[in-house]
């Protein structure tokens, strides 16, 4: 299923790589967000996701209203395992962590 998932930046890289630490159910990965970097972007907004790459910036209460709505439709469970296919850099939360239930 291809679909776009909301995401929390975290933080932003120091270098030049145009990327960013975003938090997805839980699941912390490196993206790209060169995309949505002329939008203005930082810690604490909310980006849609897709394929590893920030494709806008959204709403905390969109976001937070589309994580609920996967959850509901049960693809939980899909999105987890999109985000964790974005790059094999970063190590999950223990768990206990994750941001939505």
């Amino acid at each position: 299923m291809c679909l776009a998932i909301p995401g929390k930046i975290l933080s932003l890289a120091d270098d030049a790589t145009h990327s960013a630490m975003i938090e997805v159910v839980g699941v912390r990965r490196r993206v790209d967000v060169s995309l949505v970097a002329p939008e203005g972007i930082g810690p604490g907004d909310w980006v849609l996701i897709h394929v590893g790459f920030a494709l806008s910036k959204i709403r905390e209460e969109d976001a937070i209203e589309q994580l609920r709505m996967l959850s509901a439709l049960g693809e939980t469970q899909a999105a987890m395992e999109e985000v964790r296919g974005y790059s094999h850099d970063e190590v999950d939360p223990p768990p206990g962590e994750r941001a939505f239930p």
